[in-house]
């Protein structure tokens, strides 16, 4: 295990590891505990009462968060005709078909979130063996397959982020900036709650929002007291 710093150590002393904290209370201990010297991203972890092994069971989505990610992601959509210059005309970085799925072949990865319109996902299903293990397919479910090829990069740049339970029923998600206000990364954070409740599958029994936490790129975790976030503790 790493040596931790002394800033590491400070902010150690800051949180009482036992404890559960209101959302904002959180937050604001995760701000004064990322003392690197970058910005440090802020994430949110949220453990679910479901069994990922069930179908019926399993989330996956997007949402747009109220503030972004505080990070422009870079966006590449497979498209042609005219919805080729859609996607260029609302911002995308990459725009291409056959010549685009030559380069990934060839291990090229110079971008975040990728974009099919449908009637491309034949030749970009090919690529599954190496966008699959690095999350960077394409799915309808989180709105990156689609024929709405304007919408989706719009939504993406304004700071889109993805969700999915892993196989431990957990689902990690940025929030921000430790840069960012309080209020701000309060609201990303309640935004990603309520949208985790919205979509509890029926089959999902007992609590549904078993715990939460916060923490920042280099920083400790933050537990969240999941009974302050009104309807996400079934």
């Amino acid at each position: 295990m790493a040596k931790k710093t002394k800033k590491q150590q400070e902010a150690l002393k800051l949180i009482d590891r036992m404890k559960t904290y209101e959302v904002k209370e959180a937050l604001e201990l995760v701000k004064k505990s990322a003392t690197a010297k970058f910005d440090e991203t802020v994430e949110a972890a949220f453990r679910l009462g479901v069994d990922p092994k069930k179908a019926d069971q399993q989330i996956r989505g997007a949402l747009v968060l109220p503030h972004g990610t505080g990070k422009t992601q870079t966006v590449l959509v497979f498209a042609k005709g005219d919805k080729a210059k859609e996607a260029e005309a609302a911002g995308a970085d990459f725009v291409g078909e056959q010549d685009l799925i030559n380069k990934i072949n060839q291990g090229w990865f110079e971008f975040d979130v990728i974009v099919a319109t449908p009637d491309m996902m034949a030749e970009v299903g090919k690529l599954g063996r190496v966008l699959g293990p690095k999350g960077l397919m394409p799915n309808p479910k989180t709105g990156t397959v689609t024929f709405e090829v304007e919408k989706a990069v719009k939504e993406i740049k304004a700071g889109k982020v993805e969700y999915r339970v892993d196989r431990q029923s957990n689902i990690h998600v940025p929030i921000g900036k430790a840069s960012f206000d309080i209020e701000k990364l309060v609201e990303n954070f309640e935004a990603l709650a309520d949208t985790l409740n919205k979509v509890k599958p029926q089959a999902a029994k007992g609590i549904y929002m078993k715990n939460a936490a916060v923490t920042s790129t280099m920083g400790p975790g933050v537990k969240v007291d999941v009974t302050t976030l009104g309807k996400v503790k079934a």
